[in-house]
């Protein structure tokens, strides 16, 4: 292979191949099993593919392996099978040249995603990455690829890992990033970004591939040639649809051998098919692509650039007045309950009191204990339009996907709910629903995460969002964790992610969060307190609530008390810790309990630090 494929195709068109993995469904194989098994199982079938790809006129043909990574190997007992998957993947592309008479077609050895979401979003670290990558890699290019492809990422910065971990290896690497069906995404001009940056690398050549027709790969294409020069261009033939229970794509040759000229004429110079394509579409691309005039006679149309409006950068301060209210003083915020149902009413005028007290925010957990209530984004905005009073909105990664994580978080900055908790949530198995499916794609760190990548405009694929929303990002943290030393460790996760504040689970010994302090340094910390109502209480949460330690003077004083005098009492022990921790933390984060939530305002006021409320209303 040409040590500089960019500069070889600054005159020239070379046709990739398309599909094969929907052609092994199409013919049998590969249905609950991953496509590159076939690479054992069914050889011959794999190399008949490629063949009729060459003698289509493909010049280009990958290998199939785009799933054969350990990690999605490992889901069908294949993981000890990595090299082998892969070996025999690229040997029989490398038949199938031969067997054609190709002899100058090119082999690129393909590598999807990993199809496990990196740190801090995931579970895979870096090294990990980076070794699951490699031995995929050595394995291609022991069997004979000529070049790595890196196809089909989403998310620049695993795509860049993934180059990074295998341009050690001294072969040639393509890296294409797929781009979402979104007009929006175009005309803030993400391809052009996405171009510049993955050329910037050193990358043989950048591309795009998968997800799109071919009408809208020619507008990505032609803005990531404005920035990159020759490009890699392959659509599917458009979009997908469910027929007799299967997937079937369009057919139409002639529309992807028209919309393959155009991509020509923008400046792709590597072109072939996507899923659903066959060795058809790629024959009537290579006839219609014959005799193309490189820099001739024919238009190169460009997508251009220079008008396209950047994307707006920011620090990611958040910009919500209880976070000036952390930063300039010592901030104040209750949680309250949700009820079930729909009406909320009693939340909204206990929050109106409580704003009345001196309390700078109400917070309002997201089905603490998988319990079905109101999703905490709609509470946050009823009760900020009718008390006046900012809401701190926790969001829980048990229930969504990250799509539905970031819909939810679109639409709490549209509605002004600008300060988040991210919170992993409690398994479904524990609450109302016991049969429900718990998600967990990620985990608090991991929103944290996005949260972060939304304050800087963008979701977490890259694509624009419009107006950076300000978040205040909250975090969790547990002082009096059994394993401090990993609480602490998972708190600098949040920091690097982008965490601004920290909430902490309830104390009710000022030793314990001295202790923590020690380790964490300085970070924005807001104390939990608990005013205790009974004994009853405090030996559940000590005995039954993982996290919670309630010391055993304080459980025995609790039994010692009348039932109206315990929660007077529960008072005066959050109080004291109140009163030592203030000059320690940025803020408190009260928990009163469900039926009594004027023990917070009493918690305040005992504590002889009674706050003046401001009177400042919401969108003020």
């Amino acid at each position: 292979m040409s040590p500089n494929l960019r500069e070889l195709l600054e005159d020239r068109i070379l046709v990739g191949d398309g599909a094969v993995g929907t052609l092994l469904g199409e013919r049998g194989v590969g249905f609950g099993h991953p496509y590159a098994r076939a690479n054992l199982s069914h050889p011959e079938m794999v190399a008949g593919i490629h063949e009729e790809y060459l003698r289509a006129g493909a010049r280009v043909i990958e290998t199939n392996t785009f799933s054969a990574n350990r990690f999605k190997l490992e889901t069908h007992d294949l993981e000890e099978r990595v090299r082998e998957v892969n070996l025999a993947g690229a040997r029989l592309a490398r038949q199938a040249v031969r067997n054609a008479g190709a002899g100058e077609a090119l082999v690129l050895g393909a590598i999807g995603p990993l199809g496990r979401p990196l740190v801090p979003v995931g579970p895979v670290s870096e090294g990990e990455a980076r070794e699951v990558l490699l031995e995929q890699a050595n394995a291609l290019l022991e069997g004979g690829a000529d070049a790595l492809l890196l196809e089909t990422f989403t998310d620049l910065v695993e795509l860049r890992l993934a180059y990074e971990a295998v341009r050690s290896l001294g072969a040639p690497v393509l890296a294409y990033k797929t781009f979402v069906e979104d007009g929006e995404t175009l005309a803030e001009g993400l391809p052009g970004r996405a171009a510049r940056e993955i050329s910037s690398w050193g990358v043989a050549l950048a591309g795009a591939n998968c997800t799109v027709g071919p009408q809208r790969m020619v507008e990505i294409a032609g803005q990531m040639s404005a920035e990159a020069g020759p490009v890699a261009a392959f659509p599917n033939p458009g979009l997908p649809q469910l027929v007799g229970g299967q997937i079937r794509f369009s057919r139409d040759l002639d529309h992807f051998a028209e919309y393959g000229v155009r991509l020509a004429e923008v400046g792709a110079r590597l072109i072939g098919g996507c899923c659903g394509t066959t060795p058809e579409h790629v024959r009537a691309l290579t006839r219609a692509l014959e005799g193309f005039g490189v820099g001739t006679d024919r238009v190169r149309r460009r997508t251009a650039s220079a008008g396209v409006r950047e994307r707006v950068e920011i620090s990611g301060e958040p910009a919500t007045g209880f976070a000036e209210k952390l930063r300039s003083g010592f901030a104040v915020t209750v949680e309250l309950d949700l009820p079930r149902g729909n009406d909320i009413s009693r939340v909204v005028a206990a929050a109106r009191s409580l704003k009345d007290r001196g309390v700078d925010a109400i917070d309002i957990s997201d089905g603490a204990r998988a319990r079905l209530r109101m999703h905490p984004v709609a509470a946050a905005k009823i009760v900020q339009d009718e008390a006046g009073v900012e809401v701190v909105a926790h969001l829980s990664c048990r229930d969504r996907n990250l799509i539905g994580l970031q819909a939810d978080l679109l639409g709490a900055a549209a509605l002004g709910v600008k300060n988040i908790l991210a919170v992993t949530g409690d398994p479904a198995q524990i609450g109302d629903y016991p049969e429900a499916t718990s998600v967990f794609d990620t985990d608090s760190v991991g929103l944290v995460h996005v949260l972060s990548r939304m304050n800087a405009g963008e979701d977490l694929a890259g694509n624009p969002i419009g107006e950076p929303p300000g978040f205040l990002v909250g975090a969790a943290f547990n002082p009096t964790a059994d394993d401090l030393r990993d609480e602490v460790e998972k708190l600098r996760r949040k920091v690097e992610a982008g965490a601004h504040a920290f909430w902490t689970q309830p104390v009710f010994e000022i030793e314990a969060l001295e202790r923590a302090l020690e380790q964490i340094g300085e970070v924005c910390l807001l104390l939990g307190l608990m005013p205790l109502r009974s004994a009853r209480q405090a030996e559940f949460l000590h005995h039954e609530v993982p996290g919670i330690n309630i010391p055993k003077y304080v459980r025995e004083k609790l039994a010692a008390l009348s039932p109206e005098d315990a929660p007077r009492y529960g008072v005066e022990v959050a109080q004291g810790i109140l009163a030592e921790a203030q000059p320690l933390v940025s803020g408190a984060y009260i928990m009163p309990p469900v039926s009594a939530p004027d023990l917070a305002g009493d918690v305040l006021e005992a504590s002889g630090i009674r706050l003046q409320a401001s009177g400042q209303e919401i969108g003020s």
